[in-house]
């Protein structure tokens, strides 16, 4: 059985950091394709950042400079850091993964980001 799940989320004043990360269970991790997705309320999920099994990166506009995407094959887990928070930056962060063919097979059951004073 497939499973993505997330940790890391909060809240985080503007300005600050916060690192998720997901972990996958029951998949072939080193060849997925990895990725962080949002979704704030009353928005579409967006992109936020991929990384493929090669090590390939792609941000959104948005993220490019402040999010870093990173995997870890040998523990099957993904990571999404973030600096510079910004209050727009408020969603449910969802984790995907998989092959080249359907990069969005899976999908976790998302962790929310809180970003306000």
């Amino acid at each position: 059985q497939v499973q993505l799940v997330e940790s890391g989320g909060g809240l985080v004043q503007p300005g600050g950091s916060q690192r998720l990360s997901c972990a996958a269970r029951g998949v072939s991790f080193s060849v997925f394709i990895m990725g962080w997705y949002r979704q704030a309320p009353g928005k579409q999920r967006e992109l936020v950042a991929t990384i493929t099994d090669t090590g390939y990166t792609n941000y959104a506009l948005f993220a490019e400079g402040r999010f870093t995407i990173s995997r870890e094959n040998a523990k099957n887990m993904v990571h999404l850091q973030m600096n510079n928070l910004k209050p727009e930056d408020t969603a449910v962060y969802y984790c995907s993964g998989g092959g080249a063919t359907m990069p969005n097979a899976y999908w976790g059951q998302g962790t929310q980001v809180t970003v306000s004073s």
